[in-house]
């Protein structure tokens, strides 16, 4: 087992100790990894140097410290990050978050989430998150991360930290210089570029400007001296290594992208189910149904999909686009209406993550837009896997992470190439012309790409290569 400096005494060595029979029958057949084979291909191997490797690999989980600048009660947090850590804590590895957690956010969700995370040995340390004022409150927060992070280490000796983005990335590099623990880069996106982009950091404000060109140069630190780095994309990946820097290498950057929670996004069997949507919403079963799931704005190109849907209009005009969002109906409705959709067409509903699948199975496609910046080349859509899962073809814009060869390769819906009238009536001659997969084909795509577990097989295994 690696070791590093600082230690003081060793607080996960007994919880992170299970026995051999757990973790070759339950734990791995819980997580699906014995129907992974290709995530762990050397268990199936008879090479006995082989098995032993494998095998060193699952009984010596490591010691993990998980920071995330993202809190854990955040929609994001609870969707995105803890499944993951949950099925790695099944395989044994002790598993520490320090996230940083909005207030009321906390207050309302925060002792439940401890619970749940107790009930799988998951150690929680929130810290509260500060919003303003700007910069200097992100500083706060950096400093107040530090100092927590090095107060854990000293408790319980981290073989590993694993920064989800950048800010945490800071903290998991001065970890590295203070105390030698090597660290998992989980960039995430471009994020300094996404914000900037985003028109977050207003590149024109001296403070910002500066802000900027150090999150670049820490972004070269970031690459070169973690462990290992995940990317959400192929596309990601490519734009990295073409920046030819020290220390990066094609084996060193791993490819996971936002996986999806396939058991809860699966098709409906029992139409029934469907009957009580139907019925509020109003929408006869062989009506075609575009759907879109998410909120309106800054990344998301509204007004493009509704010019989009008013296109598609033309060719059905029964057609409904379902808009499943927690914001303003009437803000909505609003931007409907400008673009010269009669309201008639159009269903707005907010849901609850539990009932996000069965609204999506009245869909006939799945649509969404996003701005194609340089930043969007690492970004992985949920809602792409989301709806790919339940069996559903996407229209997509292009330039969107690996969207379109995904889809492209393998006709699981169509590519819109540019925002004008001549390529949404392209985009939707090919919806009418081209026979797409079925469901369970479609379904099958996305347990390729975005299943929870193979997600959780592959940072298994960037955490084994770090322990060798």
């Amino acid at each position: 087992m690696r070791r590093v400096k600082g230690h003081c005494h060793d607080e996960y060595s007994e919880s992170a100790t299970v026995s051999t029979f757990d973790l070759l029958t339950f734990d791995l057949r819980t997580f699906g990894l014995l129907d992974f084979r290709h995530s762990l291909p050397s268990l199936y191997f008879t090479d006995p140097a082989t098995i032993s490797l494998s095998l060193r690999r699952i009984w010596f989980p490591m010691k993990v410290l998980y920071i995330s600048y993202d809190g854990m009660t955040d929609p994001l947090g609870s969707s995105q990050v803890i499944p993951y850590l949950i099925g790695l804590a099944g395989l044994g590895h002790g598993i520490c978050i320090l996230s940083f957690e909005k207030e009321k956010a906390y207050q309302k969700s925060g002792q439940g989430m401890h619970q749940k995370l107790r009930d799988v040995g998951i150690r929680w340390q929130p810290l509260r998150y500060h919003a303003r004022p700007p910069v200097i409150s992100t500083l706060k927060d950096i400093r107040s991360g530090l100092k927590m992070a090095k107060q854990l280490q000293c408790e319980s000796s981290f073989e590993i930290i694993h920064a989800r983005s950048y800010i945490s990335a800071l903290i998991a590099l001065r970890m590295k210089k203070k105390s030698g623990i090597p660290f998992i880069f989980d960039m995430r996106g471009f994020w300094a570029d996404e914000r900037v982009e985003g028109g977050l950091w207003k590149l024109s404000n001296p403070v910002f400007k500066a802000v900027y060109r150090f999150f670049k140069r820490r972004e070269k630190a970031f690459f070169s001296e973690s462990a290992a780095v995940v990317s959400l994309t192929t596309a990601g990946k490519e734009v990295i290594l073409s920046r030819a820097l020290s220390g990066v290498n094609e084996q060193k950057i791993r490819v996971i992208p936002c996986c999806t929670d396939t058991d809860l996004f699966s098709p409906i069997q029992d139409k029934e189910k469907q009957t009580p949507w139907r019925n509020k919403l109003q929408i006869r079963e062989n009506t075609r149904v575009i759907s879109y799931l998410g909120s309106f704005g800054t990344w998301y190109m509204a007004d493009e999909m509704l010019d989009f849907f008013h296109r598609f209009l033309k060719t059905d005009p029964e057609a409904i686009f379902l808009i499943i969002t927690k914001e303003s109906q009437k803000t909505v409705l609003d931007r409907v209406v400008a673009k010269g959709i009669s309201p008639a067409s159009v269903r707005i509903t907010p849901a609850e993550r539990e009932e996000v699948p069965c609204l999506l199975s009245l869909s006939s496609y799945t649509l969404f837009f996003i701005r194609p910046t340089f930043s969007k080349k690492a970004s992985s859509p949920t809602k792409m896997g989301e709806a790919l899962s339940m069996g559903i073809p996407v229209i997509c814009n292009n330039g969107i992470g690996d969207c379109t060869p995904i889809l492209e390769e393998n006709r699981a819906g169509v590519i819109v190439p540019a925002f004008d009238e001549a390529s949404y009536d392209q985009a939707i001659a090919q919806l009418q012309s081209r026979k797409m997969p079925d469901a369970a084909e479609i379904r099958n795509l996305a347990l390729r790409y975005f299943d929870l577990r193979s997600g959780v097989a592959s940072y298994h295994e960037i955490y084994s290569s770090i322990s060798k």
